[in-house]
């Protein structure tokens, strides 16, 4: 969940920067890699890999996300880490946010143990189907604005939205993932200003180093929405500075096919003055009322009452074909699953870094 790639036609990369967030609460959890059998590495990223993995106490299946302590801290990055798990505590009361179940840590790792799901990523399907119809897209568009606002209410800027941070469950709705960039404490008058992001999505004023507000992601969610109906990030080149300046000057151009209300509802998330920018105002309330979402009922959005608009068809949690080979056919390496001892010669400036990483809600239990 913590992997980028680029699509055929993007030659640039989509990965993120930096971010600065909070450490969350936390509890010593029991839990340890040997609770595992590691099956298939489905994702790889910066730090470390994600793998399909089964709980031996009860033959549960989760995505775990193991990252490496080491590389982490040469990169200056556990604030990034620590604040990916204090919003995953928080994001666990809605539907189309991934779960945590748990984290801990060995002298060596981080472990996440994630809801897994296999409908594959939305950079994946776009990829193979180059773009969707409006009623697919705005499905789609829909359940990520639900999450989007429900993070907002929470005081949460999600800073990183992008097709490879959206991933499909078995029924085909929408799970968003990697937390990494959020950003805690900013209430709706708020604003901060780390350069973050992912190149194709960056806001204008995010470029300008300016102060930025929560509208970042409504930005990021006009840029999803015109990707997933015209194929390409709105301002894309594939000469990066010549896109920044695009991002910063050009004209949006929405072409021939799509209706008024698609075209109004882009050039309304796409507006380059996050003050006269649609959720500018009234934040998710401004985006659920848009006439381009009068056919979505939110409450039976919420509720998944809803048929989604593609059914990925899988057979099963052992199912990977949305999944892609690159990672699938790669080795599990026998270390992840194995517990260090706890004298093992490491630095105790590494063993002692994430201190308050270890998390298990109450209700959950695991062997000892």
């Amino acid at each position: 969940m913590d992997w980028t790639k680029n699509m055929a036609n993007h030659n640039q990369p989509r990965s993120p920067t930096t971010s600065d967030i909070n450490l969350g609460p936390s509890a010593n959890p029991n839990a340890k890699p040997t609770d595992f059998d590691f099956l298939t590495v489905i994702g790889k990223g910066s730090y470390g890999k994600v793998l399909l993995a089964k709980r031996k106490s009860d033959s549960k299946f989760y995505a775990v996300k193991v990252l490496q302590k080491k590389t982490i801290l040469k990169k200056k990055e556990q604030k990034n880490i620590m604040a990916e798990r204090s919003v995953l505590l928080k994001s666990l009361k809605h539907p189309f946010l991934v779960g945590l179940h748990y984290s801990f840590q060995t002298p060596e790792k981080l472990y996440f143990v994630l809801d897994y799901v296999n409908g594959g990523e939305l950079f994946f399907h776009l990829q193979r189907e180059r773009c969707f119809l409006e009623p697919r897209a705005r499905f789609y568009a829909a359940e990520l604005a639900s999450a989007i606002g429900y993070l907002h209410s929470l005081n949460v800027v999600y800073r990183d939205l992008k097709p490879e941070n959206i991933l499909l469950d078995s029924q085909g709705h929408i799970v968003l993932t990697d937390f990494g960039l959020c950003k805690e404490g900013i209430d709706p008058e708020a604003t901060t200003s780390t350069f973050c992001g992912t190149p194709e999505y960056l806001a204008p004023e995010v470029l300008k180093k300016q102060p930025y507000d929560r509208t970042v992601d409504w930005w990021c969610l006009g840029a999803v929405l015109y990707e997933m109906l015209y194929g390409l990030p709105p301002f894309y080149s594939r000469d990066v500075a010549e896109m920044y300046d695009n991002i910063l000057h050009k004209k949006l151009e929405l072409r021939g096919g799509k209706t008024v209300a698609a075209c109004d509802i882009l050039g309304g998330l796409l507006q380059k003055d996050q003050r006269h920018r649609l959720g500018a105002t009234a934040d998710f309330l401004e985006i659920k009322s848009h006439v381009f979402f009068s056919p979505i009922n939110w409450d039976d959005l919420y509720h998944k009452r809803i048929t989604p608009p593609y059914n990925p068809n899988v057979n099963g949690p052992a199912d990977l074909r949305h999944c892609d080979p690159e990672f699938t056919k790669e080795a599990v390496p026998n270390s992840l699953g194995r517990t260090p001892d706890l004298t093992s010669g490491l630095s105790s400036s590494i063993s002692n870094a994430f201190k308050g990483f270890s998390y298990a809600p109450s209700d959950d239990a695991f062997p000892l």
